[in-house]
């Protein structure tokens, strides 16, 4: 498969008018999501084009804060000239969750972002915490009152022609999005490695587990790997 043919399969329905929400995870062949707490042993350089590729589509990334900090976030690289050629920002923002807003203005994942972040908030989170991001010149989202409202976040992405939403974890994250029916598509690449041990999954959320159907869209092999695409079956089994 070209590279344009892959462009086409990873890429995002045409004039959306919502947040549309691509999540990208690898995990294991037993299921895990990463090896002692650590994912990159899972993937490869075949896994890294592909989520480059995610990158390079996406008007944004959506992170929990505590992978943004595990996976230097800060320091993603994404193609230019690939973006700008679909009419997209030379580099797409990172929106940060996180209900505590724990990240400080000299953080890496604020100060050191090649765009200013969004960071994505509740109210009751400390509000010094969130006056100091603002004057680092923070884009501040607040919904929610405890705990960020993930449906109201992705309408605030919306609301900033911020549409196209890679979301790449953590688990708990991408387990809210799965509690609140707010995944449409799940790009997932399944290892060659079998882990054992205590490794989690790579969705998880404290409420009752939920079923949302999904359809395959496809499937590439590659490096042993295998690269899986499903949409989410909405009423009436379409998108």
């Amino acid at each position: 498969m070209n590279g344009h043919e892959l462009e086409k399969l990873y890429d995002y329905p045409a004039d959306l008018d919502r947040a549309w929400v691509q999540a990208n995870f690898v995990a294991s062949a037993d299921g895990a999501a990463t090896v002692d707490g650590d994912s990159e042993c899972l993937s490869g350089p075949a896994d890294r084009s592909v989520l480059g590729l995610a990158r390079d589509l996406a008007d944004v990334i959506m992170v929990g804060v505590a992978t943004a900090v595990s996976g230097a976030y800060q320091k993603i690289r994404v193609d230019p000239a690939r973006r700008t050629a679909r009419g997209l920002r030379p580099q797409p923002p990172i929106a940060l969750v996180t209900n505590r807003c724990s990240l400080g203005p000299d953080s890496p994942q604020i100060a050191d972002c090649p765009v200013p972040p969004v960071v994505i908030t509740c109210r009751n989170a400390p509000r010094a915490a969130k006056r100091d991001l603002i004057a680092a010149g923070v884009d501040l989202v607040t919904v929610g009152e405890d705990t960020v409202d993930l449906r109201g976040a992705l309408g605030a992405l919306a609301e900033r022609g911020l549409r196209r939403v890679d979301c790449e974890g953590g688990p708990t994250l991408f387990g809210g999005l799965i509690s609140e029916d707010l995944i449409d598509a799940l790009c997932l690449t399944v290892a060659p490695v079998v882990v054992g041990g205590l490794d989690g999954r790579i969705a998880t959320h404290p409420l009752a587990a939920k079923s949302r159907p999904m359809a395959l869209e496809s499937v590439l092999q590659a490096e042993g790997s295998l690269f899986v695409k499903y949409h989410r079956l909405r009423d009436g089994g379409s998108w």
